[in-house]
């Protein structure tokens, strides 16, 4: 029983939501990130270089043979490196769009945080950390004038 237990706990906590939410958005960004590279980064930089496909880059290492009169099929070993650069390409497009948004969301975030910010709504534990710390700062130097005044 314990461990369907735990399991409860886990998914009503939001963990596998959050887990899952973020699997299909990620899948979808995915596909979203493939298209803008191969139909909208990819023909530029194609044209850009007198027409070449990345995707069909390769160093041949050893050519195929078709068959012909029995003789069985030599196949084509080759790098393909235009694959290497699209990939390279989604990772840049990613890592940007990814940076683009944390920003964004971390700009928010920093108003949302700063209690003095009335704009924002500041969530309430932060304001209570923030009335503590003013709270500190003034017991502070409540102890060092009294401490100055007994030397």
């Amino acid at each position: 029983m314990g461990i369907i237990k735990e399991f409860k706990e886990f998914a009503i906590k939001g963990n596998m939501v959050d887990m899952a939410v973020g699997i299909i958005i990620g899948t979808a960004f995915n596909s979203v990130v493939n298209t803008l590279v191969k139909e909208v980064v990819m023909p530029p930089l194609s044209l850009l270089t007198n027409g070449i496909d990345f995707a069909d880059k390769k160093w041949v290492l050893r050519p195929g043979t078709p068959e012909a009169e029995g003789v069985s099929v030599i196949e084509e070993v080759a790098i393909g490196y235009g694959a290497l650069i699209e990939a390279f390409l989604d990772f840049l497009i990613i890592g940007f769009t990814i940076f683009l948004v944390i920003k964004f969301m971390n700009r928010f975030r920093a108003k949302a945080e700063n209690p003095k910010d009335k704009r924002e709504v500041t969530p309430k534990d932060i304001e209570l950390l923030a009335k503590m710390n003013q709270l500190m700062e003034e017991q502070n130097q409540l102890l060092k004038k009294n401490f100055s005044k007994k030397e």
